[in-house]
């Protein structure tokens, strides 16, 4: 049976836009492109349970920490918030974040150098990064980590997320060990600049996939200038934050897949020629630049195993490099950068104890006696500072 010949042309003029439309899809590579910060409808709908159990567990142990300060009956009621109670603050001199004393800190588990050399407490680097100065450090902190964590957590799932966060956190722990002082520094940072690594990561490694990418790296550095110009003030480790920041990025480039792949355009195939698309777009997922990926491994392991054996010698590059101290320090008149190990005469009249310090005569006159040796420790540095 002979076909007309005008619907074999007009068969043949299907075909043809057909092959034109797939032509130009497939040399205009600007349709498959996404804004790295996508609007909340665009984005991949995924339950961000991680970050949720990261923050709820951080404010039960920021609540927990408050709670063994108990400033009210350790400091005498002289706190901030006495409304609090036994949750109340120490005075703004002390802890100008809003928080506990140094001794709480240190005995929550907050990294010094007699604690780590001397005590050899060496489980303080896996209790480090969950410990928070004070409600200013806690709600900066946690408001970044809500906004990067769940952005990451909906891009990569919570699996490789938590690996970077953890991993980055102990990175950054054993940073801080190499620079401790006598002073206690918690490296709650850590883990976070790990996911802040790990994002700048993910752009670069799909620069060419994304648009806005001047803006993505614009607000990717707003958040690491604000959180890194927090760890000048007392007792935040800014070194956790470099060591965690390394971490993540390097970790980003290993664990990272392209998150666009998973929203493949619509096709007009059967489903089996679907399936076999989705097959081959997992493949390359996993197999997407090997050589990256395991270089960045090697020097990942590489570094981690360098600061843990300088952290079991006991290395302390504060010895070698004096001006680092205030990468991690700002001198103020309410504190000072010097790693001194401050030294108090104590002398007891009228109910009244007076402190002062044996390096530099300063003295101080409280209205109280009976406190503990820690809490004397804490006012002998705040006496000296």
């Amino acid at each position: 049976m002979e076909v007309p010949t005008e619907s074999k042309t007009t068969q043949i003029d299907e075909i043809s836009h057909n092959l034109s439309f797939t032509t130009s899809n497939a040399g205009d590579s600007s349709w498959d492109k996404i804004s790295f910060f996508r609007h909340r409808s665009r984005q991949i709908k995924r339950d961000t349970w991680l970050v949720s159990v990261f923050v709820l567990l951080q404010i039960v142990l920021f609540a927990v920490t408050m709670g063994v300060n108990d400033c009210s009956g350790n400091s005498h009621g002289h706190c901030a918030a006495k409304l609090l109670g036994r949750f109340s603050f120490q005075p703004l001199s002390e802890n100008p974040m809003l928080g506990p004393s140094a001794s709480t800190l240190e005995h929550m588990g907050g990294l010094s150098w007699k604690t780590l050399t001397e005590n050899h407490e060496i489980w303080r680097i896996l209790t480090s990064p969950w410990l928070h100065s004070g409600l200013f450090h806690l709600f900066i902190n946690l408001g970044s980590l809500i906004f990067v964590g769940i952005y990451m957590e909906q891009q990569f799932g919570p699996l490789r997320i938590a690996v970077i966060y953890f991993l980055s956190g102990i990175m950054g722990s054993l940073f801080a060990v190499l620079f401790v002082r006598n002073i206690p520094s918690i490296s709650s940072g850590a883990a976070f600049f790990g996911l802040i690594g790990a994002m700048l990561s993910a752009l670069a490694k799909n620069w060419n996939l994304y648009n806005s990418k001047i803006s993505a790296l614009a607000i990717i550095f707003t958040i690491f200038t604000v959180n890194f110009l927090i760890g000048f003030l007392p007792f935040i480790d800014n070194f956790a934050n470099i060591g965690g920041f390394i971490s993540g990025f390097l970790l980003g480039f290993v664990l990272l897949f392209k998150p666009q792949l998973r929203q493949m355009p619509p096709s007009h195939k059967g489903k089996l020629f679907e399936d076999d698309m989705n097959r081959s777009t997992r493949l390359k997922e996993q197999f997407d630049r090997p050589v990256l990926r395991i270089i960045c491994l090697l020097v990942f392991c590489g570094i981690l195993a360098g600061v843990l054996l300088a952290a079991c010698w006991g290395v302390n590059l504060n010895r070698h490099c004096h001006w680092c101290r205030y990468v991690d320090c700002v001198p103020t008149k309410k504190w000072s950068c010097s790693d001194m190990t401050t030294s108090c005469e104590a002398m007891v009249s009228d109910a009244q104890l007076t402190l002062t310090c044996m390096a530099n005569g300063k003295f101080r006159i409280f209205p109280f006696t009976n406190i503990s040796q820690a809490r004397t420790e804490d006012l002998c540095t705040l006496v000296c500072s």
